[in-house]
C-alpha cells in the first residue's frame, strides 16, 4: 500500500516545528528519535490526529501484538502496557509491513521503522489519516502473552457531539486541533486509534454488504426508528454512536455473518480500531460476536383505491439484460407483491440493451420487455413504457451503460398523451392547451442542453391521463454524491463538493415547474425519482423555492423518512414532490432493500397515492 503523506498545512507544520524544538524529530535542532530508547507509542500517537514524530524514524517501540491483518492492508496493531495518563493520547498503533506479517497475536515485540500518517483514499479524499510505522523491524521477545484489556465502547463513553469545528487558518481542517475525547465522538474514537477496543450486545445499523462489513450503533436510542435502523434527519445532528466492524479471519476461514438492520450482534466484539477508507473508524474484530435475527421482513404497500392514481418511482440499479433473470424476476415481484402494481412507475438505471458492453448501444428495448414480461408472469399488469434514448455515454453511469429514466403505466388504468416526438436534444417544453398546461413533447427532455446535466440523467417528462384529468410527471435521477468528503472527513464540516451539481439541476426543474404553473395554477404535476439527496438539504430547498413543489415525504414522521442506508445512517435519496393542487395524499417509502443484506437494488421504492 503506497503511502499518502499528510501535507504540510500551517497547523501541520507548526506540531513539526514543535516536536523539533523538542528533539523529537530527526533534524538539525534535536537528536534522531531512534537514537531515543524512551519513545513509546502514546509519544507517536501524540495529542493530535498527526503524530509529532511524522517522518522519523523510531527504534525498539514496545508492545503486545493485537491483531494482525493478512489480507487487504497487510500488518499488525501492537499496544503499550504501560499506558501514560493522557487520555487524548492513543496507546495502539498499526505496523504496516505489506506482506503477510511473521507476528502473532499475544507475541511481546520492539518494532523499528518510519512513523507516517496514511491517508485511506489519498490526500484528495479529505479522509483523516492513519498513524502507523512502516518498513518495520520487528524483534519477538516472548509469545503466548495476554493481550491488553480492551477499553469498552460504549454509549455512556462517546460523546453527544460529533466533531469540534475546523479551523479556518487550516482550510477547515481539526488535524491540527488537540483532542478532546471527553466533548467530540470523533475526537474519542481518535483517541483510541490503534487501540485494542470491545463493544458489547449491539444493534445493526447497516446491513452485511459485499465487502463482508457492517454497521453497529453503541446508542440504541440515538434517532432510532421502529424497524432498528438510525435516521439521519439534519447536517448538525450527527449518529455518533455508529461504529463500522469487519473480521480480521479471512473469508476462506471463517464467513462473515449476514446480518439485517435491526438485527443484534450479540456478546463481545473485540479487536484494534482502525481507520478505512470507506467510513471511517472500524472495529478490526479479532473476536467477532454472534448475529440474532429479530425478524425484520420487507414492507408491503396498501393497493391504490378506484379513485386513487398511485405514482411510484423505483431506482433498479443498473438494470440491463445481463444481469440474472432472477434479478428481473425479483424486482418484478416487488413492483406486484410490495408496491401493489402502481399506476405510473418511473424507474431509474435502466441500462442499454448490452449493458456495460460499451459498443454504442443505447436502445433499452430489450431491457424493458424482459422487466414487463417478467411483472406480467409475476400477476402484474401489462405495463407499457415510455423514454427517449440518451446520447452515447453523455448521461453518467457505468460507461457504456447509458442509464436512463424510463416511465411504465398500466393503460388498463391511465393512458399516456404521447406528443412531439423528441430525441435526447430536444427540449421540452410547455404551451396552454383548452385551458390546461400542456408538453410540446411527451415523453420529453428538460433543458437537455443545460449545463447543469453535464455527465448527468437529464429529467424525462410525460403527461398522462386518469380518468379525464392530465397529470404531469417528472422523473429525475440526478448527480451522485461521488466527491463528497466522508462525515469523517478532517474537515469539519465536510466538503460536499457534488451538491454544486444537484443544485444546478433543481433549480431547472422548479423554474419548469413554475413555468407549467404559469400556464395552468392548479396543474398537477409531480417531481419523483432518485433525487440523490436529504429532505433537508438544498437541493429540495432548491426544487420547492417558490411553493411550486412539496417534498412528500417529510408528510411521514422524522423516524420514517429514509430510502436508503449508507455508513449505518438511514436517509432519504428518493422522493416524490407534489404540486399545490395535489393536496391531499398517502405516501409511502416502502423499505424492501436498504435495510437487507440480500438486495435486489440499493434503494427503497416510493409511492403516492391522491385523487386528482
Amino acid at each position: 500500500m503506497p503511502s499518502s503523506v499528510v501535507p504540510r498545512t500551517p497547523a501541520v507544520a507548526a506540531l513539526v516545528a514543535a516536536a523539533l524544538a523538542a528533539g523529537l524529530l530527526a533534524g538539525s535542532t534535536g537528536a534522531s528519535a531512534a537514537e531515543n530508547p524512551s519513545v513509546r507509542i502514546h509519544d507517536i500517537q501524540g495529542t493530535t490526529r498527526i503524530s509529532p514524530l511524522a517522518g522519523s524514524q523510531v527504534a525498539d517501540v514496545p508492545g503486545i501484538v493485537t491483531g494482525v491483518r493478512t489480507y487487504g492492508s497487510r500488518g499488525f496493531w501492537i499496544q503499550d502496557t504501560r499506558p501514560d495518563d493522557d487520555p487524548a493520547t492513543s496507546e495502539g498503533v498499526f505496523v504496516y509491513t505489506g506482506s503477510v506479517p511473521t507476528v502473532s497475536v499475544g507475541d511481546d515485540v520492539l518494532v523499528s521503522g518510519t512513523v507516517g500518517e496514511y491517508v485511506p483514499g489519498g490526500t484528495s479524499s479529505g479522509n483523516q489519516s492513519v498513524t502507523q510505522i512502516s518498513k518495520p523491524t520487528v524483534t519477538v521477545l516472548s509469545q503466548g502473552n495476554t493481550v491488553p484489556a480492551p477499553v469498552t465502547v460504549w454509549a455512556w463513553s462517546v460523546p453527544s457531539a460529533y466533531a469540534p469545528q475546523g479551523d479556518p487558518e487550516d482550510g477547515g481542517s481539526i488535524n491540527g486541533r488537540t483532542l478532546r475525547p471527553r466533548s467530540y465522538a470523533l475526537d474519542y474514537y481518535e483517541s483510541l486509534e490503534g487501540t485494542n477496543v470491545r463493544i458489547g450486545t449491539s444493534r445493526v445499523v447497516g446491513a452485511t454488504n459485499r465487502y463482508a462489513e457492517l454497521w453497529v450503533t453503541v446508542k440504541p436510542w440515538e434517532h432510532a426508528n421502529l424497524r432498528g435502523g438510525t435516521v439521519y434527519g439534519s447536517y448538525g445532528s450527527q449518529n455518533t454512536g455508529r461504529l463500522k466492524v469487519q473480521s480480521l479471519t479471512p473469508l476462506a476461514e471463517q464467513p462473515f455473518p449476514d446480518a439485517n438492520v435491526g438485527d443484534l450482534l450479540g456478546g463481545t466484539t473485540e479487536g484494534p480500531l482502525d481507520f478505512n477508507q470507506y467510513g471511517g473508524y472500524t472495529l478490526a474484530a479479532r473476536t467477532l460476536g454472534t448475529v440474532h435475527d429479530r425478524g425484520l421482513r420487507p414492507e408491503k404497500t396498501r393497493p391504490q383505491r378506484s379513485g386513487e392514481l398511485a405514482v411510484a418511482t423505483y431506482n433498479v440499479e443498473n438494470l440491463d439484460p445481463s444481469d440474472p433473470q432472477e434479478k428481473f424476476d425479483a424486482l418484478a415481484r416487488a413492483v406486484v407483491e410490495n408496491l401493489a402494481s402502481p399506476d405510473i412507475l418511473a424507474l431509474e438505471e435502466i441500462q442499454d440493451d448490452t449493458g456495460s458492453k460499451n459498443d454504442g448501444t443505447v436502445s433499452a428495448e430489450r431491457t424493458l420487455t424482459m422487466f414487463t414480461d417478467a411483472i406480467r408472469a409475476a400477476g402484474g399488469p401489462a405495463y407499457e413504457w415510455r423514454a427517449v434514448d440518451p446520447e452515447n455515454n453523455q448521461d453518467g453511469g457505468q460507461p457504456g451503460g447509458n442509464i436512463r429514466q424510463v416511465f411504465l403505466f398500466n393503460p388498463e388504468r391511465v393512458s399516456f398523451t404521447d406528443r412531439g416526438a423528441a430525441d435526447a436534444t430536444t427540449a421540452t417544453g410547455v404551451v396552454r392547451e383548452r385551458g390546461r398546461a400542456a408538453l410540446t413533447h411527451s415523453p420529453g427532455r428538460i433543458d437537455p442542453a443545460n449545463a447543469a446535466w453535464e455527465d448527468s440523467r437529464k429529467p424525462l417528462a410525460g403527461e398522462f391521463s386518469f380518468r379525464g384529468r392530465p397529470v404531469i410527471v417528472i422523473a429525475n435521477h440526478f448527480a451522485s454524491k461521488g466527491g463528497d468528503e466522508s462525515l469523517t472527513s478532517h474537515h469539519q464540516p465536510p466538503n460536499r463538493s457534488s451538491e454544486a451539481q444537484r443544485l444546478l439541476q433543481a433549480q431547472t426543474v422548479n423554474t419548469f415547474v413554475k413555468d407549467v404553473l404559469a400556464t395552468e395554477r392548479r396543474a398537477r404535476v409531480l417531481v419523483v425519482g432518485d433525487i440523490n439527496d436529504f429532505e433537508f438539504s438544498g437541493t429540495t430547498r432548491a426544487l420547492t423555492d417558490g411553493g411550486v413543489l412539496h417534498a412528500a415525504i417529510t408528510s411521514l414522521p422524522r423516524s420514517e423518512r429514509y430510502s436508503y442506508v449508507y455508513d449505518g445512517n438511514s436517509q432519504v435519496l428518493d422522493q416524490i414532490l407534489t404540486s399545490p393542487a395535489i393536496r391531499r395524499f398517502a405516501y409511502d417509502s416502502v423499505h424492501i432493500n436498504a435495510e437487507f443484506a440480500d438486495q435486489n437494488s440499493d434503494h427503497d421504492p416510493q409511492v403516492l397515492r391522491f385523487r386528482p
